[in-house]
């Protein structure tokens, strides 16, 4: 319906009248204290006190607290002697009117009172609001002779319109926002007041009217404030986001760089729809010669520099070099310093290396060759790329002239990295002069050379080098040859190198093998039987010099079944040793064959009862064609006189939740949750009731909730819990916000994941895990709860996804299940990750406002929840495992009770903390929970 079709005429409200406030407020507030006034003077003290605190990121629409004078609501009925409806009270407090509505006619039948505010205005780019209502409910037991009539809830209603419509009213042009249920109800002598906040979406006019419906309560309006909620203007990662509007989804604002700042593309942020900006992506970074300065960019100071663009903060210029300015993006090098054509523009400055020390000459013995050697440059420059080159004169009287090609120098005569090289060919008793210089990267600078080296004058005197006089053969098999040979008289070889090839008459496909030995004997191995093979050994002295080589030498291998001397006398003694050996182990098998015959009746293993014992297995009530019969199977009946409600602390659609006590006989009364059907329910709806106490009836663990029993043989049905005082988890970690440390929050998760092992064993899957539905104890023990399908309630803030099976929790739910409704025992391990983070995050909605599909669609990009603030690295790890796209690689239940138990018992496992772009999509991780 458009917003001008619901402004048609209706029917004219009234103000309401302030004669008979004092007794509706007298009948609400029955005080046995020794004076009203001061009473209601305190509650309006309390009131203003809770009423203080508003946050920045909220716009109010309407303050009820606020107004200051006449609010100009509007109730319906009309006024009459004999029927009243909502009743407004004034005081007044520090100068200041005071206003409160109150309606309390718990005693007549078929109560429909209304009160309607005044026309409030929307925003263009507005379209959903959130209403805080603060308000006090009488206990219904606190009357004599109403408890039948009266009612502990009332009703939030909305009407949307393009204009004020003034006085008119039709109750079929207003909505149904929300049931308002109190947590705590106020007895005789008592005020508690209850904080509840509804939103109001989905706005679309120019303005919209609240109204709430009395059905035969007895409650009083403190306060009403209706607000929206914005993402404030706020700079991170250096980039500037303008205050956004929070709608119901996830909102995308671009942002743009602070001054200085620059970035290769556009940042972008999300609104929530509680005003909280999350998942930044992109940031912008300072430009070359600026620093990160909290959210701005700062010059360099003098004397510092930045060469790029990045959030690093700015360099001292390095040594010997200097920034005179302020925003340098590089430092100039100081007067007798230099770069080098590679060295980075952001290095330091370096001069040129002085002359190499102690330049040394010896001869070599016996290689007849020169050792030229020194000790690096007193002063490098401060440079690490030092290399030498070597240059070579010989001098015959005056005349001096290059050594030429004929000189060979090992490694070489440029480039040198040692200080050291040997030169050869040199002729004896002729002077050389050698040259030394140290050159370095900066050394091309400059054209004018500066001097940095060092010359010797030397001669060389010959020696023989030494010789192989020959090879002599040791042993020979089919398979191995082993030689040795002797060196020439007074020489000092280091080492040998031994050469050989199979004699075949084809040279160009001869083949030479190399060996390396330190000893002149070598055996050589894997060669062919019958074939000659030719050798020759070469000596290799102290100074890596080679000398000549042997004289080559032809040796053979024997033929297959041919045995060398030495060969059959070593098989003779191994077959001898051998044949000890099996005599032993033959008398050793047999002694012990007797005795494990005569023991072998002490040693018959019997299973005990326990091994012995079946696994249970749940078993479907579904399966029972009467749901009465499968309930009487599983579960207690209680007779309804030894069950006590004390008051409502949940309401939906089909039922409500009362907090009540239990007697049983000879036992103490204890207290319980009672889950009963309100009047008028189907019989489905009765059937859905009963299955669920009949599955609660099979489970028996520690972290399940426990079933006391039922209620099938009277009217009203019940199903009797254990009473878990703290209530739903989800609920319990937002209102206790940073207090629990990540070491109780993982042995929360432990009890939970024990409670899910338990069932995932009696192949029970429960399909709805959420932190939602689990109980948490006075002793913090969560226990896993909600079995039933007679959950869904009325104002389900919870969002599903309908399919023609039922309704699914996408924000919980693992993918293959919401594609083909493949529920196992893995896809609750999915949604056991989601807990994980739930309560990690302490209560955070996952996911955030995003809707339903925006969340389906995320999943299949393979996008994943970040880490939440603070979360350790190992939990972490362990939700990413469980939310792995491909079902079979997740950890089942056991594996991860394991883990969890395993970082309860080594708390310093906890203390990395998890860091996580959600932009990477699904991380291959380590499988961290098969570590033992």
């Amino acid at each position: 319906m458009s917003c001008k079709a619901q402004c048609a005429r209706a029917p004219t409200m009234r103000s309401p009248s302030k004669t008979a406030a004092c007794a509706v407020a007298r009948k609400l507030f029955q005080m046995d204290l020794p004076s009203g006034n001061g009473y209601l003077f305190a509650l309006c003290l309390l009131v203003t006190k809770t009423l203080m605190t508003l946050q920045s990121k909220e716009v109010v629409l309407l303050d009820m607290r606020k107004v200051g004078g006449e609010l100009g609501w509007l109730t319906l009925p009309l006024q009459k002697s004999d029927k009243a409806g909502w009743e407004v009270t004034q005081r007044t407090l520090n100068g200041s009117q005071f206003y409160t509505y109150s309606v309390c006619n718990v005693e007549e039948r078929e109560q429909d009172n209304w009160l309607r505010t005044t026309f409030i205005q929307r925003a263009a780019s507005l379209s959903r609001v959130f209403v805080d209502i603060q308000f006090i409910v009488r206990d219904c037991n606190s009357f004599d002779d109403a408890s039948l009539t009266c009612k502990e809830t009332f009703n939030l209603f909305m009407f949307e319109s393009d204009a004020d419509v003034g006085t008119t009213f039709r109750k079929g042009q207003f909505k149904k926002v929300a049931t308002i249920a109190p947590d705590k109800i106020s007895g005789k002598g008592e005020m508690n007041i209850n904080t509840e906040t509804r939103p109001v979406e989905n706005l679309s006019c120019k303005g919209f009217y609240l109204a709430f419906q009395d059905i035969g309560a007895c409650v009083a309006l403190l306060s009403v404030r209706v607000y929206y909620r914005v993402c404030p203007e706020k700079v991170m990662k250096l980039a500037l986001f303008p205050e956004t509007v929070a709608s119901p989804g996830l909102s995308k604002v671009d942002g743009k760089c602070v001054d200085h700042a620059v970035t290769t593309e556009l940042p972008h942020i999300y609104c929530t729809a509680d005003g909280d900006w999350v998942v930044q992506v992109g940031q912008c970074l300072c430009q070359a010669g600026y620093e990160k300065v909290q959210d701005f960019c700062q010059g360099c100071h003098s004397g510092s520099f930045k060469a790029e663009a990045s959030n690093r903060s700015c360099m001292a210029c390095p040594a010997n070099s200097q920034a005179l300015g302020s925003g340098a993006e590089s430092c100039s090098c100081k007067e007798g310093f230099y770069r080098a054509p590679t060295d980075l523009h952001t290095g330091p400055c370096t001069g040129f290396p002085s002359a190499p020390r102690n330049l040394t000459a010896s001869t070599q013995l016996p290689s007849g060759k020169l050792l030229l050697s020194w000790k690096p440059p007193e002063d490098t420059g401060d440079r690490g790329d030092i290399t030498y080159n070597v240059e070579c004169q010989h001098c015959d009287g005056p005349v001096c002239q290059s050594c030429g090609e004929k000189i060979r120098y090992e490694p070489s005569s440029v480039g040198l990295t040692d200080t050291k090289v040997l030169v050869s060919q040199l002729d004896a008793y002729l002077n050389y002069t050698f040259t030394v210089e140290a050159v370095s990267g900066v050394t091309q600078v400059l054209e004018e050379k500066i001097p940095s080296s060092s010359s010797i004058t030397t001669s060389l005197l010959y020696t023989d080098p030494p010789k192989i006089i020959r090879i002599r053969l040791v042993e020979q098999t089919s398979s191995s040859l082993s030689l040795s040979w002797d060196v020439s008289p007074r020489s000092q070889p280091i080492s040998y190198e031994l050469t050989y090839r199979k004699k075949d008459d084809n040279l160009d496909k001869t083949t030479y093998i190399w060996l390396k030995l330190e000893k002149n004997y070598a055996q050589i191995k894997d060669l062919a039987p019958a074939t000659a093979y030719l050798f020759r050994v070469q000596v290799l002295s102290s100074d890596g010099s080679h000398g000549g080589f042997s004289q080559e030498e032809q040796f053979e291998t024997l033929s297959e079944g041919q045995h060398s001397k030495t060969a059959i006398i070593l098989a003779a003694a191994a077959g001898g040793a051998s044949m000890l050996i099996l005599v032993l182990v033959i008398l050793f098998v047999r002694r012990r064959r007797r005795n494990s015959h005569r023991q072998r009746q002490d040693h018959t293993y019997f299973s005990t009862p326990e091994q012995l014992k079946p696994l249970k297995t749940y078993v479907d009530p579904h399966t029972y064609e009467d749901p009465n019969v499968a309930v009487l199977k599983f579960a207690t009946e209680i007779h309804p006189s030894l069950v006590t409600k004390q008051k409502v602390i949940g309401a939906g659609e089909f039922g409500e939740v009362y907090r009540g006590i239990l007697k049983v006989p000879g036992k103490k009364e204890f207290p319980v949750a009672i889950k009963a059907l309100k009047p008028g329910y189907s019989e489905k709806q009765r059937q859905d009731f009963l299955s669920e106490a009949s599955i609660m009836g099979q489970f028996s663990h520690q972290n399940i909730i426990r079933l006391e029993g039922v209620v099938t043989k009277f009217k009203h049905a019940m199903i009797v819990t254990e009473y878990m005082e703290n209530g739903a988890l989800d609920k319990y970690l937002r209102d206790h916000d940073g207090e629990f440390s990540s070491f109780q929050l993982v042995g929360m998760l432990s009890g939970i994941a024990a409670g899910m092992k338990y069932l995932s064993d009696m192949s029970y899957v429960h399909r709805d895990l959420a932190a939602r539905n689990i109980l948490v104890n006075n002793n913090l023990e969560c226990k896993v709860s909600d079995f039933g399908l007679s959950r869904v309630l009325e104002d389900d803030p919870e969002g599903t996804y309908t399919t023609s099976g039922g309704k699914i929790p996408i924000r919980w739910t693992a993918p293959e299940a919401i594609a083909y409704r493949k529920f196992t025992s893995a896809s609750d391990v999915w949604s056991f990750g989601i807990v994980m983070w739930e309560v990690m995050a302490f209560g955070e909605r996952p996911y955030w406002d995003m809707s339903n599909h925006e969340v389906m669609k995320a999943i299949n990009e393979a996008f994943r929840l970040p880490a939440p603030m603070d979360c350790p690295s190992t939990v972490y790890q362990l939700m990413l495992q469980c939310w792995l796209q491909d079902r079979s690689k997740r950890p089942r239940f056991g594996d991860i009770v394991s883990l969890l138990d395993k970082l309860v018992r080594s708390p310093d496992s906890l203390k990395t903390i998890a860091d996580f772009d959600p932009r990477r999509g699904e991380p291959t991780v380590q499988r961290i929970y098969a570590v033992r």
